[in-house]
């Protein structure tokens, strides 16, 4: 049995295919290094969507006035990272975030004030309200069948290895997709470790809608880990990346029959494009020490304890310590 990761990317138009992945795979690298391990990447592949809902990719050589310019590409981990641990920040959105749930989710995860949920789809996020177009009457419309065109895209990559041990790592809106097709379509395939990073899984709205397809699917609301996750779920999100601001996925997903539960952490994401960071970047996410030291343990084919999470901090402090004062390796 091979061991592959397989990438999902999330909202928003992208550059071309290989292109992001390769950025994709050099993030993930440059993490492993950060954390001192040698080891090599496996067989990686992403899951790319972009060009179903958008006519061109985006690229650095067009007119910076284009719609079609990438302002953000790949970029190294910054020597000197500025980070805060915004404690205010960290109870603000703690307290927010209940009252929203309060405020906005009703008997049996039902939305309250949908009109003001579809408002804002619509103002704010293009790619979610497609995503969750119903009764479409002109199916030549792509709005109508660009869901099922999105979902076929991760289905046939996880059909493709589904004889491998898969590690599954998906971003922003990919998670939402991640997550609908693990619990709803492909039901049967094996997910050694599922990532979510910049997860909007937690979102009042997002979470109506997984329990409106579960009673659809199943007659019952379940809210869980997907029972296809055989070892760990772990979502990873930055304090201060708007669209993970329901960083707690805990709170509404429960362990799944095999008692795998989704394990939350703050991370800091320090992706930073001439000077400006981008707290919701996949190519920081890829690359903290979190999702590095969950793929060395895939890789190893080992459980995760404190002694080899200890050893590895250590390890990673003295690497750390020995770039600022100049040495090497």
């Amino acid at each position: 049995m091979s061991k592959v990761i397989i990438g999902i990317h999330g909202l928003g138009n992208k550059p071309p295919h290989k292109l992001l992945e390769n950025w994709w795979r050099i993030s993930m690298e440059e993490g492993l290094r950060l954390v001192g391990s040698k080891h090599k990447l496996p067989h990686f592949e992403l899951v790319y969507w972009a060009d179903i809902l958008y006519t061109k990719p985006l690229s650095p050589l067009e007119n910076m006035n284009s719609e079609f310019y990438l302002d953000e590409p790949y970029t190294p981990a910054p020597k000197k990272f500025k980070f805060d641990k915004k404690k205010y920040r960290l109870k603000l959105v703690d307290y927010v975030r209940k009252v929203a749930n309060y405020l906005l989710l009703g008997e049996n995860y039902h939305l309250k004030y949908s009109f003001l949920a579809d408002k804002i789809l619509e103002t704010y996020f293009r790619e979610l309200q497609i995503y969750y177009t119903e009764d479409c009457e002109n199916k030549a419309n792509i709005d109508c069948i660009a869901k099922q065109m999105i979902i076929a895209r991760l289905v046939d990559a996880l059909d493709k290895y589904k004889n491998d041990d898969i590690f599954l790592i998906s971003h922003s809106m990919g998670t939402i997709i991640a997550y609908d097709v693990l619990s709803f379509y492909s039901t049967d395939i094996p997910i050694n470790t599922l990532i979510t990073i910049g997860s909007p899984l937690g979102n009042p709205l997002v979470i109506s809608k997984i329990a409106d397809a579960s009673q659809k699917k199943f007659g019952t609301i379940e809210l869980q880990t997907p029972d296809t996750v055989t070892k760990f779920w772990y979502n990873f999100s930055d304090i201060s990346d708007s669209i993970a601001f329901e960083y707690i996925l805990a709170d509404n997903f429960k362990p799944n029959s095999a008692q795998v539960e989704v394990k939350d952490k703050l991370v800091v994401n320090n992706y930073v494009m001439n000077g400006v960071s981008n707290p919701h970047k996949s190519f920081g996410y890829l690359r903290i020490s979190d999702l590095a030291e969950a793929l060395v343990w895939f890789i190893e084919d080992t459980e995760p304890n404190l002694i080899k999470k200890t050893f590895r901090k250590v390890k990673k402090t003295i690497i750390k310590v020995a770039r600022r004062i100049g040495l090497k390796e």
